[in-house]
């Protein structure tokens, strides 16, 4: 089996890229690979990803990159690397990259991640970042096909390839679809545009009545968010539940019907699969490869339009309103979401693995 080690800038803060870190290194764990994993620095919140990991897990220094001592941290990746036999090493975002890979032996495989989109990337300094170092890497790993392909041509990255973020678990249950029920699901914060959500739901709940939008999440928009409901006369059906804990975020699946999906902009959202998973349609922005990967329009859920909230509003209503198309849709987006559990997502990652050692 192979030593693989997966670096993140800090691999502990409540996030996508450490989640789906810590789900992967535990996966591979399992199946006999001897994983590490590395924060360069110390989060400010730690949060446990897995109970009881199989793996080994460092913190490079407590202090922020910026404001230690690069050399000595440095020095302290360098020693940590240079313990470990031939394998991979898994760079999870460009800072990692800019800041790591010159210092990975040659026995390891360098590998590295982009977990966010390309439109996204190009209106960034990501894109030139990715651009200049990945280059020369063994594998550079995007979310989607249309992101590697988008990369490979624009960026002139002949080493582009796709390999999605995977389910942490596959329900045996499925939601009815029956309680009137939207679900808006992440941090409140200003990217997501729980907002617009917010607006969507009060302009299509005028003819269902009944109809409720639960925000499961926590974060700086809240006030504002809670004022925004408020002032479309909403407050009252618009629930702010919170902070959920992973082991009871399925019931939350379970008791809705749709999911909407908000944001400016996303990498893959988990949240559109875990919601699939259960059997449950999603209205989303059309932002990325990877939510188009995830919400196949006219079939797994619904694509409108980024920003445009008028096509949003009418989308979700049309779902409130039909019963029988949730349904429908909802039993598309699971068949459609087995592509992206755990196992088939852990295979193609030794299937990577054994390309890139060729």
């Amino acid at each position: 089996m192979n030593t693989v080690v997966f670096a993140c800038m800090d691999a502990d803060t409540l996030g996508g890229i450490q989640q789906v870190t810590h789900t992967v290194a535990q996966g591979l764990a399992l199946r006999g690979h001897e994983v590490h994993v590395v924060g360069l620095h110390r989060a400010p919140d730690p949060f446990r990803y897995v109970e009881r990991p199989l793996y080994e897990h460092h913190v490079v220094q407590r202090r922020l990159l910026g404001e230690g001592r690069r050399g000595a941290a440095r020095r302290r990746v360098s020693r940590l690397l240079s313990s470990l036999g031939p394998g991979y090493a898994v760079l999870t975002s460009p800072g990692v990259v800019s800041w790591l890979a010159d210092l990975v032996p040659a026995r390891l495989r360098v590998i590295g991640q982009y977990h966010g989109s390309f439109d996204h990337a190009r209106g960034t300094s990501h894109f030139a970042s990715v651009r200049r170092d990945y280059l020369n890497l063994d594998q550079a790993v995007f979310l989607s096909p249309d992101d590697a392909w988008r990369f490979a041509e624009e960026a002139l990255l002949p080493n582009a390839t796709d390999l999605p973020n995977p389910l942490r678990s596959w329900p045996g249950k499925t939601s009815f679809l029956d309680v009137p029920r939207v679900l808006g699901v992440g941090r409140l914060a200003a990217v997501k545009r729980f907002d617009r959500l917010i607006t969507a739901f009060a302009r299509a709940g005028r003819t269902q009545a009944q109809w409720e939008l639960h925000l499961i999440g926590d974060g700086p928009e809240l006030v504002r968010l809670r004022s925004h409901a408020a002032g479309l006369g909403v407050a009252g059906r618009v629930v702010f539940r919170g902070r959920v804990p992973a082991s009871e975020i399925g019931q939350e699946y379970l008791n809705g019907s749709i999911l909407g999906l908000s944001s400016e902009h996303e990498g893959l959202p988990l949240v559109v699969g875990e919601a699939a998973s259960y059997g449950m349609p999603t209205v989303a922005f059309d932002v990325s490869g990877g939510v188009r990967s995830l919400v196949r329009d006219g079939t797994t859920g619904v694509l409108v339009p980024p920003a445009d909230v008028d096509a949003f509003t009418g989308a979700l209503g049309g779902l409130m309103a039909d019963p029988a198309r949730r349904r429908r849709l909802g039993a598309a987006a699971r068949a459609h979401a087995e592509s992206f559990r755990l196992e088939r997502v852990l295979d193609r990652w030794e299937e990577l693995f054994a390309r890139t050692r060729r």
